[in-house]
Order: structure tokens, then sequence, then C-alpha cells
């Protein structure tokens, strides 16, 4: 308990002093003792008033620590009930990102066309997860000379009103044998170089259908100079397994090469070149999938163990289209200023 500061504290403690007491003489000793009991009671009586305050005081502060906390918990907890109900919605299923509401073609091969209705394709679960708009232009058995078939009739059917445009293809090229070739021949060229003519290798993209670069070439001009303000993006092909359609369709799985002695990285390789060569993105669906048909373990993917092991199912699609949404996810749907 602590004592008056001032006040009756310096009373009390100044009746000890003798001038004081002799000023206080003419007092009867029992108006003196009376006098001391007063000043005993009220020192008493102030400084409980003290205690009761200071402990009035604490425990506000310990009742405001204790709700500071109960409400902290209470936010914490209904934050991590709102995450815990929504993670696997909100985090997966984008339907308020950027691509919203965007309309995306989809050229490309069988990977791409609905075959049949009993398996849903990467690019439905995409309309599911994104809320996208897709405008479908896969065939089967297409090799990228007729992804240019394909570019030209989304062009006659849609002109520019689209917002992106997704190529899934090159197997195909793989399986027929396709030469790899290159994307540019290079000549002689004379140039000015800081004010004096000098000459020079130049190179030029070769624009053609008899190899895979001269293919990709004509196409990505094509789609560039029609679409310079959309979102191109190439998608390679997936790992390839064993297929049997018919006896006279029969495809060995990637680790046999074609007949040009080319396995299926060498195409995916072309296609990861032909995104810097065209300033295109690349979802490497090759790498970022996680599709292994020549693993028994990833049989749950594709279409039949025995027959199919290089369609995917549903489960393989919907695989697929968590891949290329995430990717999307880091694109902008949008190249212009609005």
């Amino acid at each position: 308990m602590a004592f008056f500061p001032f006040g009756l504290d310096a009373v009390f403690f100044s009746l000890l002093n003798d001038s004081i007491q002799k000023k206080l003489a003419p007092l009867t000793p029992r108006a003196w003792g009376k006098l001391q009991a007063n000043l005993v009671y009220l020192n008493i009586c102030y400084n409980f008033k003290n205690l009761i305050i200071e402990i009035t005081m604490k425990r506000l502060l310990a009742l405001g620590f204790l709700l500071l906390i109960i409400a902290t918990s209470t936010d914490e907890a209904w934050a991590w009930k709102s995450y815990s109900e929504n993670k696997g919605t909100a985090n997966e299923n984008n339907k308020h990102s950027q691509w919203s509401g965007k309309k995306i073609a989809f050229l490309g091969d069988s990977m791409t066309q609905k075959r049949d209705s009993s398996t849903k394709v990467y690019w439905e679960y995409l309309a599911d997860l994104m809320e996208i708009e897709p405008i479908v232009y896969g065939i089967s058995g297409n090799q990228w000379d007729g992804i240019y078939k394909q570019a030209q009739k989304l062009k006659q059917e849609h002109g520019t009103d689209i917002d992106a445009i997704l190529i899934f293809a090159g197997t195909n090229d793989y399986n027929h044998n396709t030469p790899l070739g290159n994307f540019y021949s290079e000549t002689a060229k004379e140039t000015n170089f800081n004010g004096t003519i000098v000459t020079r290798k130049y190179r030029t993209l070769i624009d053609d259908n008899s190899t895979f670069c001269g293919r990709i070439n004509k196409v990505m001009a094509f789609l560039k100079q029609n679409y310079p303000d959309q979102q191109i993006v190439i998608m390679t092909p997936i790992h390839r397994g064993f297929a049997k359609f018919s006896e006279n369709n029969v495809q060995p799985e990637e680790n046999f090469s074609n007949d040009l002695g080319l396995y299926i990285d060498d195409y995916v390789n072309v296609l990861r070149n032909a995104s810097s060569v065209w300033a295109v993105p690349l979802i490497d669906l090759y790498s970022l999938s996680g599709l292994h048909p020549v693993l028994d373990s990833n049989i749950k993917y594709f279409s039949n163990a025995d027959t199919d092991r290089l369609h995917p199912n549903s489960a393989g699609n919907f695989r697929l289209a968590k891949t290329i949404q995430f990717q999307l996810l880091t694109l902008p749907s949008t190249l212009l200023p609005k």
C-alpha cells in the first residue's frame, strides 16, 4: 500500500516534529489522541481507496486484454473456417480471374477434338474452372500443317473477336516422321554499321510445309499478322505411350524413335525454341503435366492400358486442365491499355 505523496501523510509525520508539537501543546492528551487517530483513519481510508482504484484498473486492463485475445482468436477462427471451406473452390476455381468471360480458341489434334461424349476434354474443364468461352478447332490426326488450316478457319469465322489462341499439337508430326528442319536460312547481306557499309550473315525465316520448323513458322506468321493484340500460346505435346487403334494403326511408345531416328523430345524442344523465336508464351505440358503413360502407375489417367496410352481419359484431361489453368493465371488476358 502506498502512502500519500503529500497532504495527509505530510501532516501525519509533521506531528512528530517538536516545533509542531509545541504549537499543539494546549491540546489535551485525549484531544491529541483523537487527532492522531483521525489522521491515521483518514490515511488508511485514502490508501484503501487508492488500492481499490488500483485493483479496479488492473482488472479492467486484464479484462480488456482478455477481450482482445478473444476477439483476435475469433477473427482467426472465422478466417480459418472461411479458408477451409473455400480452399477447394476459391483457390482452385478461378472464376473471377482475368480470364473470366474470355473467348479462347483451341487449335490442335485428337487431344483437343471432342472425340466422344464419355470423355471430358481439357478445355471443357477449363470452361468450368475459369468461366472461359472455348472455341474449338482441333481435328484428330492433324499435324502443324493442319493447324494452319484451322487458324485460317478461325479467322474466317470469328475475325479478331477472340481473346487468346492456344495451340496443342506436334505429336502427330513426330509419329509421321516430319523432318525437323530449321527456323532460319542464312545468307550474306550488306548493312550500314556506324556509317560504314559492311557485309554480314543475315537470316530469314523459313516458311514451308516440308519441315516441322517451317510449319510452325507458317502458322505463327499468320497468327502474328492477324492477331497482334491477342495472347497466342504454344503448348507442347505430352509424353506418349503405346497405342493400337487398328491392325494398321499401331504407334510405339516414346522410347522408340520414329523413322528419322528422332524422339518425341526432339519435337518438344523445337516447340520450346519456337516460343522464343516468335515471342509467345509456352505451356510445357511435356514437363509440367506430370502425365507419363509409359509407367503403369499412370494408367489411370489414360484411355486404355492395353490399346490407348496415348489419349488421356477424363481424369488425365482434368490434370491437363489444372496445369493449363495455373499457367494461364500467370499471363495477362488483355494486352492493350483500356
